[in-house]
């Protein structure tokens, strides 16, 4: 029995259970994520896809025929070339953008309006002041 190597026991990591607190900070952090998808982009699926979807339906149902099969890789090709790396992933980045809505877009605005006129004041008080002091010192 002594000559047995002693068994090694591995500790168990046990996760503790998430509190409500992690939970809460969790849900808000998710709710201020924006959306995948910007108004444009809404818009122009609901306008668009009526129209393409049939035509993307029908280009699809075409290169499935075995006759036009063998023109799928050339003309996967062709799109390479034709919109470079930079065009489509430019496209991407544009699907990601998501716009304020009205009502933050509206606090924001008035933001940077208040922003404006406050430092434009504190500029203009600065600018006042130099000149009075300048005129003194200089026009003496």
């Amino acid at each position: 029995m002594a000559d047995q190597p002693a068994k090694s026991t591995k500790r168990r990591v046990v996760k503790n259970p998430e509190t409500f607190r992690e939970r809460a900070i969790k849900a808000t952090a998710e709710a201020d994520q924006p959306s995948k998808r910007g108004l444009p982009a809404r818009l122009g699926s609901r306008l668009l896809m009526p129209v393409l979807r049939p035509i993307g339906r029908a280009i699809q149902a075409a290169f499935a025929v075995a006759p036009l099969k063998w023109l799928k890789r050339p003309l996967r090709l062709i799109g390479k070339v034709v919109f470079p790396p930079y065009v489509r992933n430019s496209w991407r980045e544009l699907q990601q953008v998501s716009w304020p809505s009205w009502r933050e877009s509206r606090r924001l605005t008035f933001a940077v309006l208040i922003f404006a006129v406050i430092f434009g004041g504190t500029i203009a008080l600065v600018d006042y002041g130099l000149d009075k002091v300048f005129r003194a010192i200089l026009l003496k």
